[in-house]
């Protein structure tokens, strides 16, 4: 091999070297990360349920922003449940009351609860019965 033959080798597998530790790096970055969804609530009732999501375990942040109720109060209890055969375990209620403040958002955040399929639930078992209506809502977990 000539010394440019040799050069132009070395190069390539130093190109080749750095974008195989560059991957594995990606892959670990990206496991590592959480996932989330964004959806809003227009009208929702005593006992709405989310739709389903997966989770590894960890925590899950819900956050509500710009909150409104034709009447009082002017709160909504937003509570994690973890999908199950049989009843459903049942996570902290937690109120939301901040959203209804014009553009402001509430969030909670629940930790520890081990991986599964999740949902939450607005007003559970309350009687409450103005409907609730969230411009936007976002599931972090």
């Amino acid at each position: 091999m000539t010394g440019s033959t040799m050069a132009r080798a070395g190069k390539r597998a130093m190109i080749i070297g750095t974008a195989a530790a560059a991957a594995a790096v990606g892959a670990l970055a990206v496991s590592a990360q959480a996932s989330s969804w964004s959806s809003y609530l227009s009208n929702a009732g005593n006992d709405f349920e989310s739709r389903r999501w997966t989770d590894n375990g960890g925590s899950t942040t819900i956050k509500f922003t710009s909150c409104s109720r034709g009447s009082s109060p002017k709160a909504v209890s937003v509570m994690l449940r973890k999908d199950t055969f049989g009843p459903d375990p049942k996570y902290t209620n937690a109120s939301f009351t901040n959203c209804f403040n014009s553009g402001a958002t509430s969030s909670g955040t629940w930790d520890g609860h081990g991986s599964g399929d999740y949902y939450f639930v607005v007003d559970y078992g309350s009687n409450v019965y103005a409907p609730v209506s969230v411009k936007s809502l976002t599931v972090y977990y």
